[in-house]
C-alpha cells in the first residue's frame, strides 16, 4: 500500500505544482526521483539515467518529426496569412448570426489541417472577440468555443488528424490514422452537436452583451493576404497527401530491409502511420511556402526557426512526462495499479483501456503524455486482451485516442491556461463552460464509442 500511495502522492503533488506553473523538465525528473526514494530507497541515479531519461529519449526519436512539422506547419500558415484568412472567410460565410458555430468550425478546419492548437488560438481570438461583441455574444464564452472546436473532437475522433493524439497509438496497434472512421466520426459529430447546442443555450441565459469593452483587435482583410482557396489548399493537402500516402504510396513500397537490426527490426505496419504524417506535413508545407513565396520570401528563415523553436517545448514537456510515466511504471506499486485497470472492464478491454488512458491523461494534465504512458505501460497487453477478445487494433486505437480528450483538459492543463490568458480571463470566469465542452462531454462521446464498438465492432 506504501508504494501505491508514493504514486498517487506523487501524480497529486505534478498536478499541483503544474498548475502554479512550475517547469514539467525540472518537476518530473524531481518528482519521479523522490518517488523512487520514497517507495523503495533507490537506485535514485540507475532510475534517472536508465528508466527516466531512456523513455524520454525514446518518445523523442519517435515523434519529434511530427512535432516539428507541425509547428513549422502552423507558423507558416500563421505568417502567411492563411490561418487569418481561412478563419475570417468561414466566420463571413455564416454570418454573426451563427457567431458561436463560426468560430467552432474556424478552429475545427484548422486543427484537423494540422495546425497547432495554440496557432489557432492566437489566430482566432481577435476574429472570435469582434464577432461575439458584434452579436452581443458574452466575451466568457469565447474560450470554451475555442477549445470545443480546437481541443475536441478534431484533436481525437476524426479519422486522419495529423494531431499527435492520432499518430500516438499507430505504432503500439498497428494502425493508421484513419483507424474505425466510422465510428471516429459519430464521436466527433457528438462532440460538436452537444457542445455547440451548451454554448447556444448558454449565451442566451447569460443574456445579451459582450461584458467589457470591445476588443481592439480586429480582422485585417487588406494587404497581401492570400485568397481563401490559396489559404485552404495547404490543409487539403495535409489531409489528400496523408490518405494517399497511408493507403497508396507506402504500401507499395519495398520495405524488407526494416527486418534488419539497423533499421529497428520492425515492419511497415508499425511505420506506415508516422511515415504518411511525416511526408504529408512536409510536402503541405513545401506547398504552403510557394503558394504564399511573395508573402513568406523576406521572412522565410525567421518563420522556419520560429516553428523550429515552438515545437521543442511541447514535445519536451510531453516526453518528460513520459518518463516520468516510465519511473512510476517501474515501481512495485505501480503492478497493483495496472492489474486493478486491467480488471476494470471485466471481459470488456475497451472500458479498461479507456479508464487507464483517461486517468493518467487527467493526472498529467496532457492528452498525449497521458496516452503515451497508458501505452508504453500496458499498450501490449491491451492489444492482446482485444485480440483474445475479438477486437480490432482499429477500435483500440480510436477508444484510446477519444480517452485522451475528456480528463485531460482539467484546470492544470497547459493549452487550457495559455487559452484563458490569451483572451484576458480567470479559470473563475470562463472555466465552468471549458469543462462541459472539453471535459464533459468528450467523456460522454467516449461512453457511446465504446458501446457501439461493443455492440458493432469497429466500422
Amino acid at each position: 500500500m506504501l508504494g501505491i500511495a508514493v504514486i498517487i502522492t506523487a501524480l497529486t503533488v505534478l498536478i499541483f505544482l503544474a498548475y502554479r506553473g512550475l517547469s514539467l523538465l525540472l518537476l518530473t525528473p524531481a518528482l519521479a526521483v523522490l518517488a523512487v526514494l520514497a517507495a523503495e530507497g533507490g537506485p535514485l541515479l540507475a532510475s534517472y539515467t536508465q528508466i527516466f531519461m531512456t523513455a524520454t529519449g525514446g518518445f523523442i526519436i519517435q515523434y519529434f518529426p511530427l512535432f516539428l512539422l507541425g509547428a513549422v506547419f502552423g507558423k507558416l500558415m500563421d505568417a502567411s496569412g492563411s490561418a487569418r484568412v481561412l478563419a475570417d472567410g468561414i466566420i463571413h460565410r455564416l454570418g454573426s448570426s451563427r457567431a458561436i458555430l463560426a468560430v467552432i468550425l474556424s478552429c475545427a478546419v484548422m486543427t484537423y489541417g494540422g495546425v497547432s492548437l495554440f496557432v489557432v488560438a492566437f489566430a482566432v481570438w481577435p476574429i472570435a472577440a469582434a464577432l461575439f461583441w458584434k452579436a452581443e455574444l458574452p466575451k466568457v464564452l469565447i474560450p470554451a468555443t475555442i477549445a470545443l472546436g480546437a481541443f475536441t473532437f478534431t484533436m481525437t475522433a476524426l479519422p486522419g488528424t495529423p494531431a499527435i493524439q492520432n499518430a500516438i497509438p499507430m505504432p503500439y496497434f498497428g494502425t493508421d490514422p484513419f483507424a474505425a472512421p466510422g465510428l471516429g466520426v459519430l464521436s466527433g459529430a457528438l462532440m460538436l452537436g452537444l457542445g455547440w447546442v451548451w454554448l447556444e443555450r448558454r449565451a442566451q441565459s447569460l443574456g445579451p452583451g459582450y461584458g467589457a469593452a470591445a476588443e481592439t483587435a480586429t480582422v485585417k482583410d487588406g494587404g497581401d493576404a492570400p485568397s481563401l482557396s490559396v489559404a485552404a489548399l495547404p490543409l487539403v493537402l495535409v489531409l489528400g497527401l496523408n490518405l494517399g500516402f497511408t493507403f497508396g504510396v507506402i504500401p507499395m513500397l519495398d520495405t524488407g530491409y526494416l527486418a534488419q537490426p539497423e533499421f529497428g527490426e520492425t515492419d511497415i505496419g508499425t511505420l506506415r502511420g508516422v511515415w504518411s504524417i511525416i511526408a504529408a506535413l512536409t510536402f503541405a508545407s513545401l506547398a504552403l511556402v510557394a503558394l504564399n513565396w511573395r508573402r513568406l520570401a523576406d521572412r522565410l528563415a525567421e518563420t522556419l526557426e520560429d516553428g523550429a523553436q515552438d515545437s521543442l517545448k511541447p514535445i519536451f514537456n510531453t516526453a518528460s512526462l513520459v518518463g516520468f510515466g516510465a519511473v512510476i511504471a517501474s515501481l512495485s506499486g505501480f503492478a497493483l495499479i495496472r492489474d486493478w485497470v486491467v480488471t476494470v472492464g471485466g471481459d470488456n478491454p475497451l472500458i479498461s483501456l479507456a479508464i487507464g488512458t483517461s486517468l493518467l491523461a487527467g493526472m498529467t494534465g496532457s492528452a498525449s503524455g497521458g496516452m503515451s504512458i497508458a501505452l508504453s505501460t500496458l499498450g501490449e497487453t491491451y492489444l492482446e486482451m482485444g485480440q483474445a477478445a475479438g477486437i480490432a487494433p482499429d477500435l483500440l486505437h480510436r477508444v484510446t485516442a477519444v480517452a485522451t480528450g475528456g480528463l485531460d483538459a482539467l484546470p492544470h492543463n497547459g493549452a487550457v491556461i495559455t487559452l484563458l490568458a490569451i483572451c484576458g480571463l480567470t479559470h473563475k470566469e470562463a472555466y465552468k463552460d471549458i469543462a462541459v465542452v472539453a471535459v464533459v462531454i468528450p467523456i460522454i462521446a467516449l461512453v457511446v464509442l465504446i458501446t457501439l464498438g461493443t455492440l458493432f465492432g469497429s466500422f
